[in-house]
């Protein structure tokens, strides 16, 4: 399908613009990707749930943000896998610590979910050791049951391929089995890469984001020598690129509105007009409550405040900001307050 017949089937398949997006679940409120989140998600109004996904050794898919599991599993705490605990160099980045490609789905399965972020959300410790790691298939399947897409993102793909348990044939296999391979299925699938991308093209038709840093470049170009980085992808030439193998890109909001190093904001960028020109939709992640990740403009309180960083903001002026722009879709740590914004200015319109 050519990119400005794609751009046309994902503005006729239902989807409410701007889309609201379950950044990891609902993890303001949530251990991340727990079904505890998405549930929460759900509840709260969110049209898609985000898995990230790595593969067990069995080759299941499941969800977690990566593959190291210290950070948001009791692993550590489980003597039988001491000896798990390993050092691997994934993405060019060396890591120690106890993996998902060294445990079948069975011994995922006795680990519990933890909040990785427990001085900025405290409060969500209190679901620690409450929730198990979800497949892809729960997932998709607790999002079919209530009526929410699914928006999932294939993590360090390339590496994944390299030992031998590559991502995109088991959740091909999952969307088709769920009859969710179709333009208008309420799917999304990104990533950091390009090449998976451009193999998934031919594999399903659902619809593909190429994820933008805010720096450095796709893993994949890096170590195919290629030079070109994530800001050579949102030049117009870049886009036009992009626009043969992808239905949008997934930026963070800096490369829509910059800002300085007191994190004030700058003049918004030409991104949203130069690729929806290209029929490209745009999504910005990642929107967080608290005034530790919002602009100078929206942060509220005292800065000598203890928890000050930690003290919500005025996340509604920075999600209008954003919506004001024509951005056609949000990631939000807090889907609630997302939803409730867009469909506010929705109805204003």
């Amino acid at each position: 399908m050519p990119p400005a017949a794609r751009a046309v089937a994902g503005r006729v398949c239902g989807d409410r613009e701007p889309i609201v997006i379950a950044h990891r679940g609902a993890s303001a409120v949530r251990p991340e990707h727990t079904l505890l989140a998405y549930e929460a998600a759900i509840r709260m109004g969110a049209d898609y749930i985000e898995p990230d996904l790595v593969p067990t050794k069995d080759h299941v898919l499941v969800a977690r943000h990566e593959n190291e599991l210290s950070l948001t599993t009791d692993v550590k705490d489980h003597p039988e896998f001491a000896d798990r605990r390993t050092t691997r160099i994934v993405d060019g980045v060396r890591r120690t610590g106890w993996f998902t490609e060294d445990f079948t789905l069975d011994e995922l399965r006795t680990l519990w979910a933890r909040e990785r972020f427990t001085a900025l959300r405290p409060g969500n410790t209190a679901y620690d050791g409450r929730a198990r790691i979800p497949t892809l298939d729960e997932v998709v399947e607790l999002a079919q049951r209530n009526g929410v897409g699914v928006y999932a993102e294939t993590k360090h793909p390339s590496y994944f391929a390299s030992i031998g348990l590559p991502l995109e044939g088991p959740l091909a296999e999952s969307l088709r089995r769920h009859g969710w391979d179709h333009a208008c299925a309420p799917v999304f699938v990104q990533s950091f890469e390009t090449g998976n991308l451009r193999e998934l093209r031919s594999a399903t038709r659902v619809r593909l984001i190429q994820l933008i840093g805010a720096s450095g470049a796709p893993y994949d170009l890096v170590k195919a020598g290629d030079r070109r980085t994530f800001g050579d992808l949102v030049t117009p030439e870049g886009l036009e690129w992009v626009a043969r193998y992808a239905d949008g890109v997934g930026v963070v909001t800096s490369r829509i509105v910059p800002t300085d190093r007191e994190g004030r904001l700058g003049a918004p960028t030409s991104l949203v007009q130069d690729a929806h020109r290209r029929g490209l939709q745009v999504h910005v992640a990642t929107i967080r409550d608290e005034n530790a990740h919002l602009p100078a403009e929206y942060r509220r309180g005292d800065p000598a405040d203890p928890d000050y960083p930690r003290a919500a903001g005025d996340v509604t002026g920075w999600l209008e900001r954003l919506y004001g722009l024509g951005v056609d879709g949000v990631f939000a740590d807090d889907p609630g307050v997302a939803r409730a914004t867009r469909d506010r200015l929705l109805a204003g319109s």
